[in-house]
């Protein structure tokens, strides 16, 4: 039997509610309604709540997913009542320590006895760390599930028709790390730089609430750069399948356009997931808003690479690790 707890870590409508409607994701047998504070404040209410939960009911295995402060903090409190901890996505690194997802990444794998990975490259970093091949487990990409299980439900946003976009006619984008949107100065000549680039095609910007706060105070407007509120699942993907790129520092995004053959533009120095970099359609843009040029001209002249789909990427990952943890 199994249990799902919601930490309530995003809490808010668009980037909680929604994923569980759109998603037919089950309702949670707990919610422990840890969002909101600072990153700390955070984790501590997650621990301090999830600790009385497992004190109430008796398990076998906490299984955890991804990199967020849900991620870790679940991961220690199990730990250290003696109860056994499972990764889902462990072994991903990007050796930047200026992420708060790296340091939850770090410390996730380093209290966890069993690894479920997405990637033979996730596989070398959990051995070079010292853990063996009965707590490895290759199993492939659970989001490549969740987006190859949905996409035929993806949903036509109304601003489709509202703007008039057309299939491949227009760029989706997103931002929301410290490194571009912080810095005022740096947000804006990121701006810039797109708008410039971008010939004619539209720009179409569902504003994360971090960058949202920075935009407002740089007052950027342009005729084709559409800002947005943040989207549904459903309507976000059914727009990036049909664009003609996507710009963004999301790790996640670049998973997706990879399955989906979109071409994608990482503004980062590094990347977590390289094999959307050594496979896929994704590059790394860098950080310094002058590289945009010379890729977006190997976009325009129709020199971007056709990428491939990494293996075990194919919407099984999710029933590799059921069987699993049956085994184990």
């Amino acid at each position: 039997d199994y249990a799902l707890v919601h930490t309530g870590q995003h809490y808010d409508q668009v980037m909680s509610g929604n994923f569980f409607e759109q998603l037919n994701i089950p309702k949670p047998n707990a919610n422990l309604n840890s969002g909101g504070g600072t990153q700390a404040e955070q984790t501590a209410s997650i621990m301090i709540n999830f600790e009385k939960y497992l004190n109430g009911h008796s398990t076998d295995l906490v299984l955890v997913v991804g990199d967020v402060n849900s991620t870790m903090a679940c991961a220690i409190t199990a730990r250290k009542l003696q109860i056994k901890v499972a990764h889902v996505e462990a072994g991903i690194r990007s050796n930047d320590l200026g992420m708060p997802e790296e340091i939850n990444r770090l410390i996730t794998d380093s209290v966890s006895n069993y690894f479920f990975t997405t990637s033979e490259v996730a596989n070398l970093n959990l051995r070079a760390s010292g853990y063996t091949s009965d707590q490895i487990f290759f199993v492939g990409n659970c989001m490549i599930d969740t987006l190859l299980a949905n996409r035929s439900r993806f949903s036509k946003p109304p601003l489709w028709d509202e703007i008039g976009l057309k299939s491949k006619g227009y760029f989706i984008m997103t931002l929301h790390r410290p490194a571009n949107v912080d810095e005022l100065s740096t947000l804006k000549e990121l701006m810039n730089e797109l708008v410039l680039n971008t010939q004619d095609l539209p720009l179409v910007f569902p504003v994360h609430p971090r960058t949202k706060k920075m935009l407002s105070e740089l007052d950027i407007e342009h005729e084709r750069v559409y800002m947005v509120e943040p989207m549904s699942y459903l309507e976000f993907n059914f727009l990036v399948e049909r664009s003609f790129a996507v710009v963004t520092d999301s790790g996640g995004i670049t998973e997706e356009t990879t399955v989906m053959g979109v071409p994608c533009l990482t503004l980062r120095d590094n990347t977590e997931r390289p094999e959307t970099v050594s496979v896929g359609t994704n590059r790394l843009v860098g950080t310094n808003p002058k590289n945009i040029a010379a890729m977006m001209k190997l976009l325009f002249n129709g020199d971007w690479k056709k990428g491939g789909i990494p293996e075990l990427w194919d919407g099984k990952a999710a029933s590799r690790i059921v069987k699993k943890l049956l085994e184990l």
